[in-house]
């Protein structure tokens, strides 16, 4: 299987630097024509630069089409303005990379609620809008690939990122009801969990770990999420080349009798409730009800 994006309009936000530009440029590579999504800023929000310029030039030195774009994923009547200027000149939108990004690190202890509400709707907002954008063009062509950007902080947690983790699990959330909903559309959407070395995490990383962890090595899995033959409600996680999945589970549990339905009832068999044994990866929120209507009738 060869993946080709060509005759596909793609549009890649926070393309102007690291994971975004690499994602850019191996899209155009491979045939689409993409809208360059990037305000430049440093990487906690701040400052503005011409990066989305940089990487268009890139682009059509090696031969592809492309186009820069400035606006702010927190302004939805922005990503609207983007979405029509890429119809109007290449006739649709077919893929959605959404990996605009910042980080504002604190212990919650010390972190200002702005620093929460910002990293908040950068990550989760601001995807938010980006596909609602294009999502109804997707619906009326019977095709969309979107990928949302989490993060291993999201689906397992770290230190002093509890507004960048609440963001990026929410983005994971997002994709489980967004995949239903397009389903009939052929819109598939998926989720990427990065680990890479960039100008985000630059002073995360050991400098030989940092070459390792290098963008060029995440992009193999978001160009598959979002090609033709690409699966749907994934969270895939990638990093130095190495691949793996990601699930959210369900115990097979256990029910309390009447009468039994205390505190210390659930003390009681919470053994029985975290055992592992038999677990189950649901494919929409209705399975935890008809779990527990399976319980009371066993």
């Amino acid at each position: 299987m060869t993946v080709s994006f060509k005759d596909r309009v793609a549009i890649v936000t926070g393309a102007g630097g690291g994971l975004g530009r690499a994602y850019a440029l191996e899209l155009a590579a491979r045939g689409a024509k993409v809208v360059v999504n990037d305000l430049g800023g440093a990487r906690d929000g701040t400052g503005t630069s011409d990066a989305a310029e940089k990487v268009v030039e890139e682009i059509k030195a090696a031969g592809g089409e492309a186009m820069a774009n400035g606006g702010s994923v927190t302004e939805y009547e922005q990503m609207v303005e983007m979405v029509a200027k890429a119809k109007e000149a290449w006739g649709g939108v077919h893929v959605l990379i959404n990996n605009a990004g910042i980080l504002r690190d604190k212990s919650f202890a010390k972190m200002e609620p702005a620093d929460f509400d910002l990293v908040v709707k950068v990550h989760l907002v601001g995807s938010g809008y980006c596909t609602k954008a294009v999502w109804e063009t997707m619906r009326e062509q019977n095709y969309g690939r979107i990928l949302m950007t989490a993060s291993s902080t999201g689906l397992y947690g770290n230190f002093g990122q509890a507004n960048y983790g609440a963001a990026k699990l929410g983005l994971a959330g997002l994709t489980k009801t967004l995949y239903l909903e397009g389903a009939k559309n052929n819109i598939k959407v998926n989720t990427l969990a990065p680990v890479a070395g960039t100008r985000m995490t630059e002073d995360i990383f050991p400098p030989e770990a940092f070459a390792q962890f290098k963008p060029e090595n995440v992009v193999p899995a978001a160009l598959y999420l979002v090609s033709d033959e690409a699966p749907t409600n994934m969270i895939i996680g990638a990093g130095a080349g190495a691949f793996h999945a990601a699930y959210v589970t369900m115990t097979q549990g256990a029910a309390l009798p009447e009468g039994e339905r205390t505190p210390e009832g659930v003390a009681r068999i919470f053994d029985k409730i975290i055992d592992r044994t038999g677990e189950t990866v649901p494919q929409s929120g209705s399975e935890q009800a008809m779990t527990i209507m399976r319980l009371l009738q066993g």
